[in-house]
């Protein structure tokens, strides 16, 4: 069997990625990082997702991106709430970088997941970018993709006569097909965590995540398993 590396956030999208790789036939490495976030009980959670679905290795990385800032998510400044509509589309929200943004925070793992790959002898990463990402977040839209693989290409010893591949099987998915998708390869959505504001293992229900995902379960017309405060 090959090998493939994953990013596991412990959310939804990742999750979903997670299983999506194991269905494909690949060996799972899982890979996620304490890189000093306020929701840092995602890492909870990615635990309990790799516990269910069973993978070779899970590696917890330890970075202090608080020592940059630059988001909400690794400084002090208040989450955003009640942004978005759940009665739009997600083509139809407003679209800007948002403060939840974290510098170059994608480029950063997947360079990790790049030397974790070549350590274990894998030519395959796999991240959770998607389309309702991609609309905000630059380092989420398909051409950085393309340009992360073709760098990857570049990057190391191990490319002599192949080649690494960079996996984005949610790129062109909303949240509603990527709930189906997962839910049809036996994810529990209820062991993921996706809220930015979290109280313990509650999610407040109201940063922009948990309004996604909110969303999300309601147009795949599947029950939300989210315990919110």
């Amino acid at each position: 069997m090959k090998k493939a590396v994953v990013l596991l956030s412990g959310g939804l999208d990742s999750a979903a990625v997670l299983a999506m790789a194991k269905a494909d036939g690949f060996e799972v490495y899982a890979l996620s990082f304490a890189y000093g976030q306020r929701h840092h009980v995602e890492l909870n959670a990615a635990k309990k997702v790799v516990a269910k679905i069973g993978v070779c290795e899970h590696k917890i990385i330890n970075l202090d991106m608080r020592a940059i800032g630059g988001s909400c998510l690794t400084d002090d400044t208040s989450v955003p709430k009640d942004r978005i509509s759940m009665d739009r589309s997600e083509e139809d929200e407003p679209h800007a970088v948002p403060i939840t943004y974290v510098p170059a925070r994608n480029t950063i793992f997947l360079s990790f997941a790049l030397a974790y790959a070549e350590v274990i002898g894998s030519f395959d990463v796999f991240y959770g970018a998607n389309a309702v990402d991609f609309s905000d977040y630059p380092d989420c839209r398909p051409d950085y993709v393309q340009a992360f693989e073709h760098l990857a290409g570049l990057a190391t010893k191990a490319v002599k006569g192949k080649s690494f591949r960079i996996h984005a099987p949610l790129i062109y998915l909303t949240k509603a097909q990527i709930i189906q998708a997962g839910t049809k390869l036996g994810v529990d959505f209820g062991l993921t965590h996706s809220c930015y504001d979290p109280k313990g293992d509650l999610a407040c229900g109201h940063c922009d995540s948990c309004l996604f995902r909110r969303r999300g379960f309601l147009e795949a017309n599947i029950e939300d398993p989210t315990h919110y405060f």
